[in-house]
C-alpha cells in the first residue's frame, strides 16, 4: 500500500502500539537535542535517573539561549552543562557556536532518523526528512537513557505545494499563510507533511523555516521528503554520505489534505501578539517602527541574511530604527563575511550580535515599551521579547529589511518599485564554511566516569514531589483565558532565565506576566495546594518544563482547562499535576478565582477514566470534567510525577 513519509518514519521506529490516530505508540529515538534554557534540568534529571552514559546514537547539548553574562550565574550554568555532557557522553556545542536547530542540521541531522528535543522548535529538523519532535526535558532525559518516546499517534496532514513563490516572497510567507488559514491550534495532534511539485523551489533551509514554525500551529511535528534539495544541503556540509532518499510513494494518502498555490502567496505579517494574527503586509503598511531583528531559528539560512544585505547595499536604514542581526551559526557568519555581506549589513546600519537566540527568547534586544518591533522570529507572545508591554510583529527578512529602510511597515514589493530595485539573484556558495572547532566530542566512557558535573551555588536539585491525594479540596488561585503560553506561565527574559537551574528562585516568577501576586498567594495558600483554571490551548508555545515544575513547586496540583497544547499537557503529567478538561466548555464561565473546589476518589475515578463531578463548595454548584491521560500517565500523576514513580519501581 502506498505510504507517506511520516508513516514510513514512524513504522521504521515503532516499538509498540498501533499506528491508528489517537492510540498511544512508543518510538525508538536515534538522536536528542537540548539547549541551555532547558538542558540544565535535563542534566539534573539524568542524575536523578542514575544514568551512566547516553544510550542514543547522538545526543547534543547546545548553548544558544542565554549568552549574556551579566553576573556569575550564566557562566556557572555553562560549566555545569559542559561537565555534565562529558560525564554522560553527550556532545557539547559551546556558547556562540550557533542556534541549536540550524547547527544541528549542519552537523548532525540525518534523513530517516528520529529525534526528540527539549525545545518546541525541534521539528525544524523535519526539513531533512527526519521525524523530530519537541517534548519536555524529562522525556528527552528518558530518551538519552534509552527509553522510547511515548506519544499519541497523530493524524497526517498532507499539504500539497504547487507552482513557485513570487519575487519578494519567501518561505516565511508560506508558514504565515498556514497560520493565517489555521491559527495557533490548527495542527494540534497532527504531523504536517509537505509534498507536491512546489517543493522543487524550496531549499533545505527554506524548508527549515516552514518546519520550524509548524510548532506555532501546535503540530506534533513537520516532515519534508529527503530529496535532491536535502542532498545538495548535505553535500555543501561535506556530509553527502549521510544522505538517503526518503519520499512519499506514488498515490500515498493522507488523513487530511490541503493545497497551497505558492504563486498566490503575498508578503504576510503576524500582528501583536500572536503568531496566528496574520494579515497581508499592505493591510498594515505605514505603521511606524523602532526596531527590526533578523535571525533566530525561524529564519536561519544564509539566504535570509544575504537578501537583507543585498537590500541595504548602498543604502542606510532609518536613524530611528535599530537594525539588529543575529547570525544563527558561526558557519553562516563566516560565509556572510566571505561573501562581503557582513560588510554590507554593517555599513547599512546593522548591529551584529552573537550567533544565538538572543532577542527571540528576550535575552537582549528588548524593544521600547509600546514601540513596534518587526522580527523574523517564530513567536510574539506578550512579553516574550523582554518588554512587558511590547508590540512585536513577525515577518520575512524581505519585509523586515524594507521596513528598516523606510521606518514604517512596508511591503517589499512596494519598496522595490519605489527604489527601482530588481529582486536580487543571490550567488550563494555551493560549499559551506564548515566549522567544528566549537563542538566538543564526549570523552571515552572510562574517562567520562571520572568527571563529576560542576555545580555552582545557583544550581539546585530537583524538588521532591509527593503523591496526589485521593481527596483534595483546594482554591482556584488563578483563572486565565485562551492561548496562555508557557512564556506567560514561566517567563524567559533577562530577569528570570538566569535562574533556570534554580527551581525555588525561578518559581517566584510563575504567572507574574499575568498576576504578579500569584507566587506570594501560592505560598500563603500552603497545603494541600491550589488549582489553576484556563481556557482553550492552555500552555501553548515553548516546551520548557519549568512552566510545569515551578508552579508545582508552589503547590499547583490541578489545572482545569478547555483544551491543552500537547507538550505542556504532557509536562504537567510528568511532574504530577492533574490536567483535566471541562466536559462542557461553558462551565468555565461559572468558576471564579477564589472558588473552593472539591475532588474525591481520584485514584479510582482516574484509573477508570470516568467523568469526575467537581463540587464548587463556594457557589454550591457542580460541573463535570474528564481527562485524556493514558494508564501510564495516570500512574505518573498519582505518584507525584514520572521520576517519583520510577524511583518507587526501582525500590
Amino acid at each position: 500500500m502506498p505510504d507517506n513519509v511520516a508513516r514510513k518514519l514512524i513504522a521504521a521506529h515503532l516499538e509498540s502500539g498501533e499506528m491508528t490516530a489517537g492510540e498511544e505508540i512508543a518510538l525508538r529515538v536515534d538522536q536528542t537535542l537540548t539547549q541551555d534554557a532547558t538542558g540544565t534540568l535535563v542534566m539534573q534529571e539524568l542524575e536523578a535517573l542514575g544514568l551512566d552514559r547516553a544510550r542514543t546514537q547522538v545526543s547534543v547539548q547546545y548553548v544558544d539561549h542565554n549568552l549574556l553574562q551579566t553576573d556569575e550565574k550564566n557562566a556557572e550554568d555553562h560549566e555545569y552543562l559542559r561537565t555534565a555532557c562529558a560525564h554522560f557522553g553527550i556532545w557539547y556545542s559551546k556558547p556562540g557556536n550557533g542556534v541549536s536547530h540550524p547547527t544541528h542540521m549542519q552537523r548532525f541531522g540525518i534523513p530517516g532518523k528520529t529525534m526528540v528535543g527539549s525545545d518546541s522548535h525541534t521539528p525544524a529538523a523535519g526539513a531533512l526528512g527526519m521525524l523530530a519532535i519537541g517534548v519536555g526535558g524529562l522525556e528527552v532525559a528518558l530518551a538519552i537513557a534509552g527509553h522510547p518516546l511515548q506519544i499519541r499517534m497523530p493524524e497526517i496532514w498532507g499539504i500539497r505545494l504547487e507552482n513557485e513563490l513570487p519575487e519578494w516572497c519567501s518561505a516565511k510567507d508560506v508558514i504565515l499563510e498556514m497560520l493565517r488559514r489555521h491559527d495557533v491550534k490548527g495542527g494540534v495532534n497532527r504531523i504536517i507533511e509537505y509534498h507536491g511539485p512546489g517543493l522543487a523551489g524550496l531549499t533545505a533551509m527554506d524548508r527549515h523555516v516552514i518546519a520550524n514554525m509548524g510548532a506555532e500551529l501546535g503540530a506534533t511535528t513537520t516532515v519534508f521528503p529527503s530529496d535532491d534539495a536535502v542532498r545538495d544541503f548535505l553535500r555543501a556540509e561535506d556530509r553527502e554520505d549521510d544522505w538517503v532518499e526518503l519520499v512519499a510513494d506514488d498515490g500515498a494518502a493522507y488523513d487530511i489534505e490541503d493545497t497551497i498555490d505558492l504563486a498566490t502567496i503575498e508578503p504576510l505579517i503576524a500582528k501583536p501578539s500572536s503568531p496566528g494574527n496574520v494579515v497581508p503586509v499592505r493591510e498594515v503598511a505605514g505603521e511606524e517602527i523602532s526596531q527590526v531583528v533578523i535571525g533566530s531559528s525561524a529564519n536561519p539560512g544564509l539566504r535570509d541574511f544575504a537578501i537583507a544585505a543585498a537590500m541595504v547595499d548602498g543604502r542606510q536604514t532609518r536613524p530611528e530604527v535599530s537594525f539588529d542581526v543575529n547570525p544563527t551559526s558561526r558557519e553562516i557568519l563566516t560565509d556572510l563575511t566571505t561573501m562581503g555581506a557582513t560588510s554590507q549589513l554593517v555599513i547599512g546600519g546593522a548591529r551584529i550580535h552573537q550567533a544565538g537566540c538572543m532577542g527571540c527568547i528576550g535575552m537582549g534586544q528588548a524593544p521600547a515599551t509600546g514601540r513596534n518591533s518587526l522580527r523574523t522570529m517564530p513567536r510574539n507572545f506578550p512579553g516574550r521579547s523582554g518588554t512587558k508591554e511590547d508590540s512585536v510583529w513577525l515577518c520575512s527578512p524581505e519585509t523586515a529589511t524594507a521596513s528598516a529602510l523606510t521606518g514604517v511597515i512596508t511591503d517589499p514589493r512596494d519598496w522595490a518599485a519605489d527604489v527601482a530595485m530588481a529582486y536580487p539573484h543571490l550567488n550563494l556558495p555551493t560549499h559551506h564554511a564548515v566549522n567544528t572547532a566549537m563542538l566538543v566530542a564526549p570523552p571515552p566512557a572510562d574517562e567520562a566516569a571520572r568527571i563529576d558535573p560542576v555545580k555552582g551555588p545557583n544550581i539546585s536539585t530537583l524538588p521532591e514531589l509527593d503523591e496526589l491525594p485521593d481527596e483534595l479540596t483546594a482554591p482556584v488561585l488563578l483563572k486565565v483565558g485562551d492561548n496562555i503560553s508557557t512564556d506567560e506561565i514561566s517567563p524567559a527574559g533577562a530577569r528570570a532565565l538566569p535562574f533556570r537551574s534554580n527551581i525555588p528562585k525561578l518559581a517566584m516568577f510563575s504567572f507574574t506576566q499575568i498576576d504578579e501576586s500569584y507566587p506570594s498567594r501560592a505560598h500563603d495558600a500552603g497545603e494541600p495546594g491550589h488549582i489553576v483554571v484556563g481556557g482553550e490551548n492552555y500552555g501553548q508555545g515553548s516546551s520548557r518544563e519549568h512552566a510545569a515544575i515551578a508552579p508545582r513547586y508552589l503547590g499547583l496540583r490541578v489545572v482545569i482547562a478547555k483544551s491543552y497544547a500537547r507538550i505542556h499537557w504532557q509536562n504537567l503529567a510528568n511532574f504530577g499535576v492533574l490536567a483535566l478538561e471541562f466536559d462542557q466548555p461553558a462551565d468555565y464561565d461559572g468558576i471564579d478565582q477564589g472558588d473552593l473546589l472539591r475532588f474525591e476518589d481520584l485514584r479510582e475515578l482516574l484509573a477508570a477514566k470516568d467523568a469526575l463531578v467537581v463540587p464548587n463548595a463556594t457557589k454550591g454548584t457542580e460541573f463535570t470534567v474528564r481527562h485524556r491521560l493514558s494508564p501510564r500517565q495516570v500512574a505518573d500523576v498519582l505518584a507525584g510525577g514520572l521520576i517519583p514513580r520510577l524511583a518507587r519501581e526501582r525500590q
